[in-house]
C-alpha cells in the first residue's frame, strides 16, 4: 500500500493523509502506538453463533419472568419465579439455581463483571431485593441458593418505603391489595432490571435501572407513572449479603442515583420486562396492559435514551399545591398514539422475556404450560420500527 502526498501539501492535506493511514491499520487490525514500542495485535475473541430459536426447559414452578443474555460468553439465563435455569446457546443445560418463596422477576446481565442481577419481592416482609448471581460458578442443576455464596441480596428501601406508605393516613398498612388508596404511585413492588446510561444519555457510566411494579387498579389516578429507579452499583458489594428467608436484611443503598417517571397509563403490576438496547439507544418497558378505558393500554413501551428528564407535575398524584412534581420522562416519538392521551406504544408481547442482543436484535420469550410445569420458548427477532409489527423473526443469513 502506497499512500501518495503532495510536494507542498496543506496541513490538512497531511492531516487527512495521517487519518487514512490509521483508518487502514486499524482496519487491518494492527496499531502503532509509538516507535519504541512493538505493534499490539488485538485480541480476538469469537462470539459464540445466537440461536434462532431455544427452549427453556419445562419446571415445577412459577411462569418464566425474564431472561438474561451473555453474548460473549454464549449463555441464556431464565428466571421462573422461584428457580433460575442457565444453558448454552447449543440448548445445552448447564445448572439450576433453586430454593427461595421470593418472586425473582425480570433479570438482566452485567458484561462489566460477569453477574446476573434480578428483582427478588417479599411483599409480606416489605422486602425488595436485587439479587446478584454469579453465574460462572454456577455449573450443576439443583444448587441451592442458601447454601452457596453465589447468591446475594442487596436491599433497596426506596421500594420498600413506597410499597409500604399509609396513603389513608389512618396509620394502618393494607398489605399486598391492589383495591386500596395506599402504596405510593401503586407501588406494588419491584419487577423489571436492566442496565443502561442514566436518562438523558447514551455514554457515560452503566446504571443498574429498577423499575416498580404497580397495581392494576381503575379507582385510582395516582397510579399511572412507571417508576425508574437508577443506581450506581460501584459500591453494592458492601451491602450485597446471602439472603435468610426467616430474618430478612436491610442492607442496601439509602436513595437511589435518580427516580424517573413515565406515563403511560395505568398497567397490571407495571413493568414486567426493562431493557436499554445499545444499538437503537433506547429503553423498552414491557407491561401486562392495563384495564383502564382512559388509556390505549399497550403492552409494550419505548424512551429515547437522548430524552432529558424534567421536572414536572405527575398528572394524578395530589400534593398540597395540585400535582405532585417529579422527573418526567417522555415516550418515544414512533409506534402507535393514542391522540385523547397522546401515549405512543405497541401492542407487542414483551412481558415473560425481553432482551436486546444487539445489532437491532433482540430474544422474546413466550410462556406456556400448567401450573407447576412451566417453560419459555424464546425467539430471535429484528427491529423493524413498524408501528402495527415492531419485530420480525430472524432468518439464519441475517445474523451478523
Amino acid at each position: 500500500m502506497t499512500t501518495s502526498i503532495d510536494s507542498n501539501p496543506s496541513s490538512a492535506q497531511v492531516l487527512l493523509s495521517a487519518l487514512r493511514i490509521l483508518g487502514v491499520l486499524v482496519a487491518a487490525g494492527t496499531l502503532l502506538v509509538s516507535t519504541s514500542t512493538a505493534i499490539a495485535q488485538p485480541t480476538t475473541m469469537s462470539t459464540p453463533h445466537l440461536p434462532l430459536k431455544q427452549n427453556g426447559g419445562t419446571w415445577p414452578s412459577g411462569h418464566v419472568q425474564g431472561i438474561a443474555v451473555d453474548v460473549r460468553g454464549g449463555y441464556i439465563y431464565y428466571s421462573f419465579t422461584n428457580l433460575l435455569a442457565k444453558y448454552d446457546f447449543s440448548g445445552k443445560l448447564i445448572g439450576t439455581l433453586v430454593g427461595w418463596t421470593g418472586h425473582l422477576g425480570d433479570l438482566d446481565f452485567n458484561p462489566a463483571d460477569g453477574k446476573v442481577y434480578g428483582s427478588l419481592e417479599y411483599k409480606e416482609d416489605k422486602a425488595f431485593y436485587i439479587a446478584v448471581i454469579d453465574v460462572d460458578r454456577l455449573d450443576r442443576v439443583g444448587t441451592e441458593a442458601s447454601k452457596t455464596e453465589i447468591f446475594r441480596t442487596v436491599y433497596l428501601p426506596e421500594v420498600a418505603a413506597d410499597y409500604a406508605a399509609d396513603m389513608y393516613g389512618d396509620g394502618k398498612f393494607d398489605g399486598n391489595l391492589a383495591v386500596t388508596r395506599d402504596h405510593r404511585y401503586g407501588c406494588s413492588g419491584i419487577d423489571g432490571v436492566g442496565f443502561g446510561p442514566a436518562f438523558g444519555r447514551v455514554d457515560g457510566p452503566r446504571y443498574l435501572t429498577v423499575a416498580y411494579g404497580v397495581y392494576s387498579n381503575a379507582e385510582r389516578a395516582d397510579n399511572d407513572h412507571q417508576v425508574l429507579l437508577q443506581y450506581d452499583i460501584g459500591d453494592w458489594d458492601k451491602y450485597a449479603k446471602p439472603l435468610t428467608e426467616v430474618d430478612p436484611h436491610h442492607s442496601g443503598p439509602s436513595t437511589p442515583q435518580g427516580k424517573y417517571f413515565v406515563r403511560t397509563g395505568n398497567t397490571s403490576y407495571g413493568v414486567q420486562n426493562l431493557s436499554y438496547d445499545e444499538t437503537l439507544q433506547r429503553w423498552f418497558m414491557g407491561v401486562y396492559p392495563g384495564k383502564k378505558t382512559s388509556f390505549p393500554n399497550y403492552s409494550l413501551f419505548s424512551v429515547d435514551a437522548r430524552t432529558q428528564p424534567t421536572m414536572s407535575d405527575l398528572i394524578g398524584v395530589p400534593s398540597v399545591d395540585g400535582w405532585e412534581q417529579g422527573q418526567l420522562l417522555a415516550l418515544a416519538e414512533d409506534g402507535l398514539k393514542d391522540a385523547p392521551t397522546s401515549v405512543r406504544g405497541w401492542h407487542q408481547k414483551a412481558d415473560v422475556g425481553f432482551q436486546p442482543v444487539g445489532h437491532g436484535l433482540f430474544y422474546l420469550s413466550m410462556n406456556s404450560g400448567t401450573k407447576g410445569a412451566q417453560t419459555s420458548n424464546i425467539t430471535l427477532m429484528r427491529w423493524t420500527g413498524d408501528a402495527q409489527a415492531p419485530f420480525a423473526p430472524v432468518k439464519a443469513e441475517e445474523i451478523p
